[in-house]
């Protein structure tokens, strides 16, 4: 389970972390390039810089004498010590060597950084990368078959690091869309947002096949597709199953969990 302490609980890369990397103790981390991952620039960013070196050394004891007066002081210490301390350890972890090579695009290349950092040894219950493209309303039959080309060729590379380092004894990676797509096809050969959506659960210990039903093309609801199983359970079972956590404070104790793992 994720506790208090662990500052690179949940890392997301990109810009900014997902909501789904929310929790009620540990903020989420996110960042594009780890090197990046600390005080930079110049001016006003150059002065930041010296005072975020300066609090592991003196600064941080004064610091910290003064903050056990003032809870404010005391929130911005803790914070900014944390800060330092999961870029250090990011920065470290990232020196870490790929075992294959990994083709190109955005996915491959996080993938590819994740690896890094799980070879790394870096303390990190839940990575987060994010693929776009798939908002195909017009050309959907080329763009979708080039996307998932992607799509599968990075995470080939991915399971392959995995297994050529010993990790994917221990790295279970849950694939989701972000929405579904219309069954129909609009006028500009492609589709529209719709319901429902596909899921993957990959690595050494899921259990293979196809859970659930496939949904009915004829039984549509208002051209939508009827779902026929709760995307909540396949998290239920991963939280239980595989991160040993109580999914019923993530999803509710009513989706019984999916047996995946």
């Amino acid at each position: 389970p994720i506790t208090e302490g662990s500052n690179e609980a949940a890392i997301a890369i990109g810009n900014s972390a997902p909501r789904a990397l929310t929790g009620s103790s540990v903020p989420p981390i996110a960042f594009q390039s780890a090197q990046q991952f600390r005080w930079t620039g110049a001016d006003i960013h150059e002065s930041l810089g010296k005072t975020y070196q300066a609090m592991s050394g003196e600064a941080a004891s004064t610091l910290s004498q003064a903050a056990t007066a003032n809870p404010q002081l005391d929130f911005l210490v803790r914070t900014n010590m944390d800060a330092q301390i999961a870029a250090d350890r990011i920065r470290g972890a990232v020196r870490a060597s790929n075992g294959v090579s990994y083709p190109g695009g955005s996915l491959a290349n996080q993938l590819k950084l994740i690896a890094k950092m799980i070879r790394g040894g870096l303390r990190t219950r839940v990575f987060y990368a994010s693929m776009g493209g798939f908002d195909t309303h017009s050309g959907q039959r080329g763009r979708h078959a080039q996307l998932m080309g992607q799509f599968a060729n990075a995470i080939n590379a991915f399971q392959k690091d995995l297994r050529e380092s010993g990790d994917d004894e221990r790295v279970m990676t849950m694939v989701f869309s972000e929405f579904g797509r219309r069954v129909g096809e609009n006028a500009s050969n492609g589709t529209d947002h719709g319901t429902a959506g596909p899921m993957f659960v990959i690595g050494k210990h899921a259990k293979g096949g196809v859970h659930g039903q496939h949904p009915n093309f004829t039984k549509l609801d208002s051209g939508d597709l009827r779902y026929t199983m709760d995307f909540r359970r396949v998290y239920a079972g991963v939280l239980s199953g595989w991160m040993q956590a109580d999914p019923s404070k993530v999803v509710g104790a009513q989706h019984q969990p999916l047996a995946v793992v």
